[in-house]
């Protein structure tokens, strides 16, 4: 289709020139016979479109004749109306030959002028403006090399050198920083470490003064003046969305002339397009923060799920190895002695009766087993009674001073109390192996929206920097992280250990 549209374009081009020149100086007489013939172009763009040679090259050839087809209506147009509109049709042969020799040079010269027009700009601009180029040229050329992959600080000092350049400068330094303090980035000369002190009070007075010179520097900025010629000077803000982001300060020598309006409007579209510049770039660093901190969630994740499959397949071999050893062997010694019961009965009752004695101590000894185990694995308190009455008996049982403080907690989900309840369990496990004489506190609370616990002893604490996270933290970490919690040590060496954690409610 697009080799078709190059020949109905080929066939209009030659269609509208025949015509111009019929109308304009009677050639050639017969332009029906000519049209009639350039729709044979049309068949041949048919042909050329299904050959793989060609075929690609159709979309640049159909937008170079375009443009073509539009340049000579326009120069069609502008003949007809000048020659026929506002003179008169030539008649005789010269004045034919005439008009059509002019009309070849205006075809050559408006095709020959396309190439040499950047020359001549060029030179032109150098007449002007001597060996520096035009102010605007420094906002075209910034412009486009945002558009590259060049870091940013050999942006800003591609910048300031041609800024030095442009404007005809002493020197050209660009400032950057969003707090109290703006360092500066680049300068041309090199100037070393320089920075402004600009206070909360001053940003949104300096964000928004607009370009600006010597007077204005020296109320709001005088330290831009300091050790500086008395020469003029502009500061320009980089400002986006009105937070001040850095400012440019471009000064000229003593005596030198002072800055123009077309200088200004440069100075101020260049703080312009830096501003967005360093907005596009924070957005950049802000989105590779949250890329790394995903990644690091990530990898944590898939780290703690591994972790867990791992410990629960431990706790199920952990279970069947007691059942295993305990339980199940008491059972078996029940049977037997059942056995051995059912044989006696009939010979000697009394020592029946004292082995139904002894069967029934081996029964709660079962049983008692059997809760023991089912605690490990799940507390039955922690189902009746909540955080309270499951951790009450383990307070009662620790050989350590523990004071439990659980007012104004009431039931929760079974993910969310069995959580807290076992990471409660494992500090105070911690505490016993690490501060045994010291007196501990355990504290389930209700906060903004989440349940927390602490669990804080008085004993001779650690270093937190030091030491490494041991099995219990990473237990505790994984249980809370699988449902959307957070656990922390803090301690000191000779002023105790806290463990808290939170788990949100909503």
């Amino acid at each position: 289709m697009q080799w078709i549209a190059v020949g109905a374009v080929l066939g209009s081009e030659v269609i509208l020139i025949a015509v111009t020149l019929n109308l304009l100086v009677a050639w050639p007489a017969q332009v029906g016979v000519l049209a009639a013939g350039a729709t044979v172009l049309a068949a041949l763009g048919l042909l050329c479109g299904v050959s793989p040679r060609l075929a690609p090259h159709a979309d640049r050839l159909l937008v170079n004749l375009l443009s073509i087809l539009g340049f000579t209506v326009v120069v069609s147009a502008i003949y007809l109306i000048v020659v026929r509109g506002l003179g008169k049709t030539p008649t005789g042969a010269t004045d034919r030959e005439v008009l059509g020799l002019s009309m070849v040079a205006a075809a050559i010269a408006a095709v020959g002028y396309i190439p040499a027009r950047d020359r001549f700009a060029r030179m032109a601009t150098s007449f002007v403006y001597g060996a520096r180029e035009a102010p605007d040229e420094v906002v075209r050329t910034f412009g486009s090399r945002l558009t590259r992959a060049i870091p940013m600080d050999e942006l800003l000092l591609q910048l300031a050198e041609s800024l030095r350049k442009t404007l005809a400068l002493q020197s050209a330094e660009i400032y950057t920083g969003t707090g109290e303090v703006l360092e500066l980035a680049v300068s041309v000369p090199d100037m070393g470490a320089r920075s402004i002190v600009v206070s909360g009070r001053e940003r949104p007075v300096i964000a928004h003064a607009g370009v600006s010179g010597n007077a204005w520097a020296s109320v709001w900025m005088p330290t831009l003046l300091n050790g500086r010629a008395a020469g003029p000077i502009r500061v320009a803000p980089i400002c986006h969305a009105g937070e001040l982001l850095g400012t440019i300060v471009v000064a000229r020598s003593e005596g030198a002339v002072s800055f123009s309006e077309e200088d200004d409007r440069v100075l101020t579209e260049l703080a312009r397009q830096v501003g967005l510049a360093f907005h596009n770039a924070q957005l950049d660093t802000a989105l590779q923060t949250s890329l790394d901190e995903l990644r690091h969630q990530a990898d944590e994740l898939r780290a703690s799920r591994a972790r867990i499959v791992a410990s629960g397949d431990a706790e199920r071999r952990r279970v069947e190895r007691n059942l295993h050893d305990g339980a199940q062997q008491h059972l078996v010694a029940l049977a037997v002695n059942l056995r051995l019961a059912k044989d006696v009965v009939l010979e000697d009752p009394q020592a029946a009766v004292e082995m139904l004695d002894e069967l029934g101590t081996a029964v709660q000894d079962t049983i008692q087993e059997l809760r023991e185990l089912a605690h490990g694995i799940y507390p039955p308190l922690l189902v009746d009674s909540g955080l309270g009455g499951a951790l009450r008996p383990v307070v009662n049982r620790s050989p350590l001073d523990v004071e439990l403080l659980t007012e104004g907690i009431g039931r929760y989900d079974g993910d969310i109390e069995a959580a807290i309840y076992f990471c409660c369990l494992e500090a105070l496990q911690n505490a016993g192996k690490h501060a045994p004489d010291a007196h501990v506190t355990v504290r389930i609370w209700e906060e903004s929206g989440g349940l927390l616990f602490a669990v804080t002893d008085d004993g001779p604490g650690f270093d937190v920097r030091s030491a490494q996270r041991g099995h219990g933290f990473v237990n505790m970490m994984d249980r809370l992280g699988a449902i959307g919690g957070a656990v922390r040590w803090e301690s000191e060496r000779g002023r105790g250990t806290a463990i808290r954690g939170s788990v949100p409610l909503n």
